[in-house]
């Protein structure tokens, strides 16, 4: 199995920046792609980015872009999610997750327990 625990959530005022980390353990060879979705109280999950852990490959959801940037650090197994620009929109529960590609979109088999991020106006 894989394991996943992400930490850097909190609160910030809007314009301010957060920087999340995911760490993964266990078997790692059971994923090609690491992802961070979020979910706001009452609303649907949604994908933020996600990033090809073999050769680097990233995707942003358009109301991202520019603002966040995922990278990696395959030897340490970790993933980020740099978010510069916060807008009290963005405030959600932030999920790190591990999955496969499948057309170009990663499909989560494994998921983290979650950060909080707040942002206030």
């Amino acid at each position: 199995q894989v394991q996943l625990v992400e930490s850097g959530g909190g609160s910030v005022q809007a314009g301010g920046s957060l920087r999340l980390s995911c760490a993964a353990s266990g078997y790692t060879w059971y994923y090609n792609c690491m992802g961070w979705f979020r979910q706001a109280p009452g609303k649907e999950r949604e994908g933020v980015a996600h990033i090809s852990t073999s050769i680097g490959s990233t995707y942003y959801a358009d109301s991202v872009k520019g603002r966040f940037t995922i990278s990696q650090d395959n030897a340490k197994n970790t993933v980020y999610l740099q978010m510069n620009s916060l807008k009290p929109e963005d405030t959600a529960m932030y999920y790190c997750a591990a999955g496969v590609l499948s057309m170009k979109v990663c499909r989560p088999n494994y998921w983290g327990q979650g950060t909080q991020v707040t942002v206030s106006s």
